[in-house]
This record gives structure tokens, C-alpha cells and sequence, in this order.
């Protein structure tokens, strides 16, 4: 079970959290939980780093930023046993969970499960911060605490189950699954039962934010069983088992009867467009452009390169996050001469729209249909990427939420009664 911050945001809420973990421990079940820490709380240990120094220390980053889990996953213990259940808190290094040493965005390598398997089999609730581990042996930073980036605590939970190998990971969050866009947009949106890891993968890498792609990616690869659901409902709710959240499972757990062309829509207005003007068209030009990006560690998404001018040079129109747009436009002009860019332009105001689907492999006409709506409604696209199981468009920004509404009902997405 993995709880996130809003669910465990102050004393009665980890109480509340206490109680359906003892819910699952008197049903008769092994329980692990991997925990956030408090809402907001990182935020709050991340700016204390930044005001004692701009070019701060990453494993002192790591040890301050790491306490935030750590406070919840004793707070949680010690609600649980007041609660009458047997509880322990683990911390990443006591377990422990192996990371390399990327410091502040590391990545688990081995958990060991010996004293955490030995805890359940004596009745004990194993209560893990989420979010961090110890640096192996491999590197320099042997030892010390690390912290998996932003959202690590859903990596956490499907490392754990993976583990174990226990029957489900059951993330409970602040919305009670997977929908077919986001609800506040559509209100006939509806929620899936199942979705597959791949589109699942693609809906959390374009913009839904209910789990982190990491952990996505991590599920896939180790076959667990993810379950998202609601921390918000009553003390009187059904069990987890019963529970209808989403269940994110391999391809051959969804019947073709239960599979629809399109699962969902997703929409990101992170996201930045740069275009390079009057780039020569030679070999290695594009190389040129990217390799300094992907130096500063930046991911591109869309790229189009555009006809060739007469002149023997095109222009070159790509995306990159938001986040990292000030970086990217350094990172270009440092290399302008090398490239051999005339003038540089980019626009924050744009949205990436998704339609992700497994369906699309054995169906024509998606990216047609896209087009065809968007285009009835006078939005303009303005750049296109397209996997073998989902089609993104770019669009102005103002248009986002119209686009996602006419989509949803133009894949006939939109639920009998809103």
C-alpha cells in the first residue's frame, strides 16, 4: 500500500490512513507501506537548500530532503500500534534499498527483502519512506542517503512489490483512478478498469499526472500488479479488493471486449517550442543541435525539420519542458557558431494533446480523426510525434481545453450521463 502526500497531510489523516491499513491487516493480509512525505513538505526542505546556497551540496540535499519520509513513516508506525497492530518503521538504508550514487535522481538497483520478509512473517506492518535509499558500494558516495527525484515515492512502492513479490501495489492518491481525460475538463470523462502498462506509460509521459513514469516503467518491467486508488472515501468504504480503482496490468489481463480504439486523452501545458532558423542543410547539422541539449541533460519530445529554404539552409522546430527552457536557449547559443542557427524563437504558449491507445495497432483512421476535429474547430496543429500507440499533437495554448472535450467526444470516450 503506498499512500501520497495529500494522504498523509497532518496527525488525522495519518490516522485515517492508520485505519484502513489495519482494515487489510485484519482481513488476513502481509502488509507493506510505502509513504510520502507530508504535502508541501518537500517543497518546504528543497527551498531551505536553496537559501543556504544556490550551488548546494546534492548528498546534503539528499540528507535534508530525504527527512520529509521519514517523519511520516514514524508518525505512521506509531498511529498504527496505537491503533493495536504490530508496526516498524524501515528506512531506505536499513532495508536496504541499493541505489547508484546519482545523488537527488537515483536510481534503485537491489532491495533487499531478508529482515523486511522476516517482519511480516512475525505480524508486523513494514512502514518505508518512499523517495529514498543508500548509495552502493559502486561509487564514490558509498553509504549515503539518496533520493530517487520528484514523484520517487510511487518508484518506491513498485520497487518494494517487485521485491516481495507481493500480489498488488495499491497506490492510493487524491483521485480514485485512471480516467479517460481529466474530469475537471470533461465531466463525462470516465474511469477505466483496467489500462495497460504501455498506455498507461504514454498517459503519465504526456501529461497525466496520476502516477510517475518511472515507477510505470518499473511496473512493466517486473510484471507487478499497480492498483490506483482513492485515500478520500469514508471510513465505510469497500475494501481494496473490491474497490473499483484502475488496475494497471499486462495486455493479456484486458479482453478484447473490454478494449476500446482510444483509452484516453492526455494534455501537458509544460512544455516549450523552440525553432532555429536558417540551420544549414548539411549531415550532422541536426547532431549538431541536439547533442548539446541532450549534454545538459534535456529531454526533446517533438522534432520537425522544415522544407529546405533555396539558400541551402531549413528550419529546425522542436519541444523541450518548460522547466527547462532558459537552460535549452543556453545551451544553443553557447553552440550557435557550431550550429549555425541565423536567429532563434521559442513560445511558451503551447500544449501537447495525446490520444494513447493500444487499439491504434490494428486500426486505421486515429491520427486522421484527430486532425479532422481539431481542424473542423479552427485549431491549428503545430507540430506532430506519433508511437505505435499514440498520436501528439502541439496547439496553442488557449485551445487546450476545447481540443481535449472535442476529442473525447469525437472517439466516443464521453460516458452515458456526466
Amino acid at each position: 500500500m503506498k499512500f501520497g502526500g495529500t494522504s498523509m497531510a497532518g496527525i488525522e489523516r495519518i490516522r485515517s490512513v492508520a485505519a484502513r491499513v489495519k482494515r487489510e491487516v485484519d482481513a488476513g493480509h502481509q502488509v507493506a507501506v510505502v509513504v510520502s512525505a507530508m504535502a508541501g513538505e518537500t517543497d518546504r526542505l528543497v527551498g531551505f537548500c536553496r537559501e543556504a546556497s544556490s550551488l548546494y551540496d546534492p548528498r546534503e540535499y539528499d540528507v535534508v530532503v530525504a527527512a520529509g519520509e521519514q517523519i511520516t513513516s514514524g508518525l505512521l508506525a506509531i498511529a498504527l500500534q496505537a491503533a493495536g497492530v504490530k508496526a516498524r518503521s524501515w528506512l531506505g538504508w536499513q532495508l536496504p534499498i541499493h541505489t547508484d550514487d546519482a545523488f537527488a535522481k537515483a536510481r534503485i538497483g537491489t532491495i533487499e527483502t531478508a529482515a523486511l520478509d522476516a517482519s511480516l512473517a512475525a505480524g508486523e506492518v513494514a512502514v518505508i519512506p518512499g523517495f529514498q535509499g543508500v548509495a552502493d558500494d559502486t561509487g564514490g558516495g558509498r553509504g549515503r542517503v539518496t533520493t530517487l527525484g520528484r514523484g520517487g515515492s510511487d518508484t518506491s512502492a513498485v520497487a518494494v512489490a517487485a521485491a516481495m513479490k507481493a500480489d498488488r501495489c495499491d497506490i492510493y492518491t487524491d483521485v480514485d483512478g485512471v480516467y479517460t481525460t481529466d474530469p475537471r475538463i470533461v465531466p463525462r470523462a470516465r474511469k477505466l478498469a483496467k489500462v495497460t502498462y504501455e498506455e498507461m506509460l504514454e498517459l503519465a509521459s504526456v501529461g497525466a499526472k496520476v502516477l510517475q513514469t518511472r515507477s510505470v516503467g518499473l511496473a512493466m518491467k517486473e510484471q507487478v500488479r499497480v492498483q490506483v486508488l482513492s485515500s478520500f472515501t469514508g471510513e465505510d468504504a469497500p475494501m481494496a479488493d473490491t474497490l473499483p480503482g484502475t488496475m494497471i496490468v499486462g495486455e493479456e489481463e484486458i479482453d478484447d471486449v473490454e478494449r476500446q480504439l482510444i483509452t484516453g486523452i492526455a494534455h501537458d501545458k509544460n512544455e516549450a517550442k523552440i525553432t532555429l532558423i536558417s540551420v544549414p542543410d548539411k549531415p550532422g547539422a541536426v547532431a549538431a543541435i541536439f547533442a548539446p541539449l541532450a549534454a545538459a541533460n534535456i529531454n526533446v519530445d517533438m522534432i520537425i525539420q522544415n522544407i529546405a529554404h533555396n539558400h541551402g539552409s531549413t528550419d529546425v522546430t522542436f519541444t523541450v519542458p518548460s522547466a527547462d527552457l532558459a537552460r535549452s536557449l543556453e545551451a544553443l547559443n553557447q553552440g550557435r557558431d557550431a550550429i549555425g542557427f541565423s536567429e532563434l524563437v521559442h513560445d511558451t504558449r503551447v500544449a501537447k494533446i495525446s490520444v494513447v491507445g493500444v487499439g491504434m495497432r490494428s486500426h486505421a483512421g486515429v491520427a486522421s480523426t484527430m486532425f479532422t476535429t481539431l481542424g473542423a474547430r479552427g485549431i491549428n496543429i503545430q507540430a506532430i510525434s506519433t508511437s505505435e500507440i499514440k498520436v501528439s499533437v502541439l496547439i496553442d495554448e488557449d485551445e487546450t481545453e476545447l481540443a481535449v472535450r472535442v476529442l473525447h467526444t469525437a472517439y466516443g470516450l464521453d460516458a452515458e450521463a456526466a
